[in-house]
């Protein structure tokens, strides 16, 4: 190994610590994010000293964020961003102000100048937006209230990172006059700034839809994946030369891109790289903890964290209860926010010494990334200890599931989708025992009546309580995929005489659920669109019959698609998605000649007919 170039030997020891270590952890129930942190600080300078460019590393894997910012901005459509503009800007501003004035007043009573108060409060008010967005991400909170208000408050900060960074050296202005910018350079960078966000909007409205138009049309999947990373690159780039956040531009480019028929195949090329860099990010961070100041000064570090994040978590729950939070969802949400961010590095690392003595820089550095490790641990405590206390305190009479039930049917799960199962069971007299953990929608349902039982479906000694070992059918209507397949491996391990009928959120889950062998499987959207769509046909003049049957066709079709990529979508990814869009391409040739062949037999051309009439007076 001694003649291998340096980017392969490192290759080796983050692809082997990452093996190694998140397995372990995930196991012992930590999280990939703990796993990740570990095996930075095991290779890194205060372990087995196997990597030692830290800083270079780190640079590089910020990417994983930028391209995480990136997706994230390819689920938002700009009307929807639009709509968030009032949380993002009033409840973003909010939280930014309100915890740097806590924590630079704590600062500047502690005995520090206010120069270094104000940095290390601004500073340490930025949280991190690659752990909380895939902690959200993990536990499907994205969509949730919480998910929604930790995204907008994340997403102000990026943008807030912009003006903090222009501020330091006005900091430094007291030392060195001859620092600062002049007015003409300052309304030069302006301009730039201003020329080059437009020209991403308005590139990204003109230009990038026609490039991958083009892209596409040579039917090469590499080029298409290979132009997928070459525009994040070059918008990132972009961002960086005007000395904007690369995430932030990133994100831009998403939402602009939100709307175009590529959005999919974008996700599915960029999504492996954005896994494999965040891995690499968190890594970086584990390896970037300066254990030697931690060593020097444990009692005033272990201070500090404590302080900065108490603080914090104080000014941001009381946030949440204004923003209307779910109780059960407050303490992952503040938590998230609570920690220190990757962007606190790039401003203490960028505040110089004029502004923040180096010692002073690099032990605010650790304290920012020790609480980017102590973050996963607490997220295990409050899972473990806080939130069943916590769910429990706040909902009034409810005590789990104890008197021993035998109904027909055990329903696991009582929303939207559980309600409807439930509701028509009970119209046909047929006796059910629904189980839920939501204190929220077990109080909302007794008030009109309806009898629901508080408990966790996952925990073996509920289900056997609830009935489940002589029950006939097991529905599993729970919206957590994790959840539904334990609940599921459960009943098929200790309950195998009863049926099951399992809610697929998607794809992938449906897949998952097969290879369970679980016999009926419903996507919980699936019908609900084909009825949707079929109605738009006959909105645009399809005959009623002829609408049914082309949706009947379609459904018909997808599901054989589904169980042809079925066999790929553990492995070959690209084989997946060429049997996919070979399928997609058969079966509109196949409808393509089914309405020539039924305009020809009916010799005339009923959609012409149709709009010369809309035309008529």
């Amino acid at each position: 190994m001694e003649h291998a170039p340096g980017w392969l030997v490192n290759s080796l020891i983050y692809l082997s610590a990452a093996v190694l270590v998140v397995p372990l952890s995930k196991a012992l129930g930590l999280g990939s994010i703990i796993g990740y942190l570990v095996a930075g600080i095991a290779i890194g300078p205060w372990g087995l000293k196997l990597v030692t460019n830290v800083d270079d590393i780190l640079h590089f894997a910020e990417f994983g964020v930028v391209l995480m910012l990136f997706l994230v901005g390819l689920e938002l459509e700009p009307k929807r961003l639009w709509s968030l503009r009032r949380p993002i800007f009033g409840w973003g501003s909010a939280q930014v102000l309100g915890c740097a004035l806590v924590l630079f007043l704590a600062g500047w009573a502690a005995g520090a100048g206010w120069r270094v108060a104000l940095v290390a409060a601004l500073g340490l008010a930025l949280s991190s937006t690659a752990i909380a967005l895939q902690v959200f991400g993990e536990r499907n909170l994205l969509l949730t209230p919480s998910g929604q208000a930790g995204f907008s408050i994340l997403l102000f900060q990026d943008v807030a990172a912009i003006p903090i960074l222009a501020l330091l050296p006005l900091l430094a202005v007291v030392h060195d006059a001859g620092a600062g910018l002049s007015g003409f350079e300052r309304a030069l960078e302006g301009a730039k700034i201003v020329a080059v966000i437009a020209a991403i909007i308005v590139g990204g409205r003109l230009a990038l839809r026609p490039l991958l138009r083009w892209i596409a049309r040579s039917n090469t999947p590499e080029i298409f994946t290979a132009t997928s990373l070459l525009l994040v690159v070059a918008i990132a780039a972009l961002m960086q030369f005007i000395g904007l956040s690369m995430a932030l531009g990133a994100f831009l480019a998403g939402v602009l891109l939100a709307e175009s028929e590529y959005r999919r195949e974008l996700e599915t090329d960029i999504e492996p790289f954005k896994g494999l860099l965040l891995g690499l990010f968190f890594i970086a961070v584990g390896m970037s903890i300066d254990f030697g100041v931690l060593i020097a000064n444990p009692g005033l570090m272990a201070l500090v964290v404590i302080a900065f994040m108490v603080l914090k978590f104080g000014v941001i729950y009381g946030l949440a209860k204004a923003m209307e939070v779910p109780y059960q969802q407050r303490p992952v949400f503040t938590l998230l926010l609570a920690q220190g961010g990757e962007f606190a590095f790039v401003v203490f690392q960028a505040a110089g010494p004029d502004v923040l003595p180096p010692a002073v820089a690099s032990f605010l550095i650790g304290a920012v990334a020790l609480s980017m490790l102590l973050s996963p641990l607490l997220l295990v405590a409050i899972d473990k200890w806080l939130i069943p206390h916590y769910s429990v305190h706040h909902a009034t009479a409810l005590e789990e599931i104890s008197e021993p039930q035998s109904a027909k049917v055990v329903i696991c799960g009582f929303g939207r989708y559980g309600q409807i199962i439930g509701r028509l069971l009970t119209a046909q007299d047929v006796s059910i025992t629904v189980l839920d953990h939501d204190p929220d929608t077990i109080e909302s349902l007794r008030e009109f009546g309806i009898r629901v039982f508080y408990g966790d479906a996952t925990r073996l000694d509920l289900l056997r309580t609830a009935g489940a070992a002589t029950a006939r059918v097991i529905v599993v209507a729970v919206d957590d995929m994790e959840q539904s397949l334990k609940i599921v491996d459960l009943a098929r391990e200790h309950f195998p005489n009863a049926k099951l009928v399992v809610r697929a959120r998607n794809v992938t889950h449906l897949y998952q659920l097969q290879d369970r062998k679980v016999e009926f499987i419903e996507r919980e959207v699936f019908e609900s669109s084909l009825r949707s769509a079929r109605s738009v046909l006959e909105s645009l003049g399809w005959p009623a019959h002829e609408a049914r049957e082309d949706t009947m066709r379609f459904r018909t079709r997808n599901i054989e698609l589904m169980q042809e990529t079925y066999p790929h979508y553990k492995g070959d990814r690209a084989k997946l998605i060429a049997v996919a869009k070979k399928g997609r391409q058969q079966f509109q040739e196949q409808m393509a000649r089914e309405r020539a062949e039924r305009k020809q037999r009916s010799g005339s051309d009923w959609d012409r007919e149709r709009a010369e009439e809309e035309r008529l007076p």
